[in-house]
């Protein structure tokens, strides 16, 4: 399975948002999307979705082109969990965690025997097992983001397009939440395509990185070639110190000029 853009590009009342990125992922790997507020990281994965058609050129998948395959297929085969889901509902969480089954239903019909085992592998994974039957609206910004990931697990995707899935959860739900998207992607030779703020983390869990400044790609690569100095200098306007050893890339970050407290 692979997932292709090629020179996408999109935009909204004259403006350009999304402009002329390119980019594949394979079975099996991690992509990091990082940039400034602002550079376009969500719309760019709206039209990896399908959820947005660009306004010139395309997305693939398996060498076809999005827009040649039907919502439902598409729901079959990517799986996107955006930074903040409300409702008028009052769903409780295995209400919302078996939304991700209906692709795979046919009409009219209910869960199966599959669909549940399905959603109780996923809420035991995700940390869940506890909550399905609590209400949604009284759960945490944090639990209800793992409420939404554990949804697009469900939907056993070849693709999981997460934007910014680490918001709004503590550092022991960030590391496993993103120890958990590695896993599956690995075990299930899926692919995850995800933004993310934090570069220390992003280095610590992707295997490619792509960087966006004003809608364009700035820089793309394995994360030794995108993540340095210079790079964090052009695009986010900090100074960096960027340092590699066996544990990893560390990324050390300085104050923004006119930034309180700036020495």
């Amino acid at each position: 399975m692979r997932i292709v853009a090629e020179g996408v590009g999109w935009g909204v009342g004259g403006e350009t948002i999304v402009d002329g990125v390119s980019l594949s992922a394979d079975a099996g790997e991690t992509v990091g999307v990082l940039g400034p507020n602002g550079s376009g990281k969500s719309s760019l994965l709206r039209l990896l979705a399908g959820i947005r058609r660009p306004a010139r050129g395309r997305v693939l998948l398996d060498e076809t082109d999005l827009r040649g395959y039907s919502r439902r297929a598409v729901a079959r085969r990517i799986a996107l969990v955006e930074q903040a889901v409300t409702t008028d509902q009052n769903p409780t969480v295995r209400d919302v965690i078996d939304l991700g089954r209906v692709p795979h239903r046919s009409a009219w019909s209910g869960s199966s025997a599959g669909d549940d085992a399905t959603l109780t592998r996923v809420a035991r994974e995700t940390d869940l097992e506890e909550h399905l039957e609590r209400r949604y609206s009284t759960l945490s910004g944090g639990e209800r983001q793992r409420v939404q990931i554990a949804r697009a697990f469900a939907q056993e995707p070849d693709v999981m397009i997460l934007d910014e899935p680490t918001n709004h959860l503590d550092i022991r739900h960030q590391l496993g939440l993103l120890v958990l998207v590695r896993r599956l992607v690995r075990d299930s030779s899926a692919t995850a395509i995800m933004a993310l703020h934090d570069l220390n983390l992003a280095a610590m869990f992707c295997d490619r990185l792509l960087i966006l400044d004003s809608g364009r790609l700035a820089a793309s690569g394995t994360p030794p070639e995108v993540v340095t100095a210079e790079t964090i200098r052009s695009v986010f306007g900090v100074q960096a110190t960027v340092t590699v050893d066996d544990a990893g890339i560390h990324v050390r970050l300085a104050a923004a000029p006119g930034v309180p407290g700036e020495r």
